[in-house]
């Protein structure tokens, strides 16, 4: 990672976007409103409840298979036990996701002053995610769903990409992870008809990511300004990988095969999907469009960023 110096901190830093806000000031907002708006799992969520009978896991319309020809054969029933799979293993995947990001932030504030309020907010952030994690497990536990991890080869990127990665670059792919799943999960959790359980759970996410998607966009933008060349430039390759390794990753094909489906044709169906394009497209819109803005979609990682289906 870069080592940030004094030269991070001068005022009158500019990118497309204007000029940079100061970094302390920034990270003492979060600071005082993650005292204000922080939740508990445990205690605010009914675990006891049993799920409602009828209800859907996760919003049709995001489900992978919807409106596929696939679906439409599907009985309700199947539908319904398809989004309880796919939303456990949104859940998986949030976990693995999330414990990246908690390494990454470590690495980033390994050699910073302690005292700072930068470094305050990020280890308030790492134990935002910490209780995400456990909500995360403690959902896929009290269904009758197994955990999805991600594919083996995953396991083994994820963890070059931690050793590898640059401050810009672990920045990038926080808020790809995090942007995505956000954009969803603000349509899931006023959504009537979803489970309560579930609903709770994506409102206390949305409602703590928001301060986490306001630090990293904040930071990378800095990061954009000040890092290296040759920083800036291994940030847009990798991210545009991270991207595509992300996009595949955000379907577990073992999904499929515990509903009952064939999971070859399942995964034809959905890369062939023009509605799934679309979702994913539109999900991650508000994040390309501002990668766009600040430098990091170009070149060679721009053409992995399209390929991997995100970008139009």
């Amino acid at each position: 990672m870069t080592t940030l110096t004094d030269a991070d901190a001068l005022a009158g830093l500019r990118d497309a976007l204007g000029l940079l806000k100061d970094r302390e000031q920034v990270a003492q907002r979060l600071l005082d409103s993650s005292a204000k708006h922080s939740f508990d799992p445990d205690k605010e969520l009914d675990w006891d409840a049993p799920f409602e009978e009828g209800k859907w896991f996760w919003p049709p319309e995001l489900l992978s298979l919807y409106d596929t020809p696939l679906w439409k054969r599907m009985s309700e029933e199947q539908r319904l036990l398809l989004s309880q799979h796919e939303a456990a293993a949104l859940a998986s995947l949030g976990i693995w996701f999330e414990i990246i990001l908690m390494q990454l932030l470590v690495r980033q504030i390994y050699d910073k002053a302690a005292t700072s309020a930068h470094v305050r907010y990020a280890l308030t952030e790492i134990e935002d995610e910490c209780r995400h994690s456990k909500m995360f497990a403690r959902l896929i536990s009290h269904g009758d769903t197994p955990w999805y991890p991600v594919s083996r080869a995953h396991q083994h990127l994820g963890r070059l990409f931690k050793t590898i990665s640059t401050t810009p670059g672990s920045f990038t792919a926080t808020l790809l992870g995090e942007e995505v799943l956000d954009w969803m999960q603000r349509l899931t959790f006023p959504d009537e008809r979803v489970q309560p359980l579930v609903r709770g759970v994506t409102r206390i996410h949305v409602v703590e990511e928001a301060r986490h998607v306001r630090y990293a966009r904040e930071e990378l933008r800095r990061q954009m300004v000040t890092a290296p060349k040759w920083s800036q430039e291994f940030t847009r390759v990798t991210s545009g990988e991270f991207a595509r390794v992300f996009s595949v990753a955000f379907v577990n094909p073992e999904v499929y095969t515990n509903v009952g489906l064939d999971k070859r044709e399942a995964l034809a169906q959905v890369k062939a999907s023009a509605h799934r394009r679309e979702v994913m497209q539109t999900g991650a819109k508000k994040l390309t469009d501002f990668l766009d803005d600040i430098g990091v979609l170009r070149g060679v990682g721009r053409k992995l960023w399209k390929s991997s289906g995100l970008l139009a």
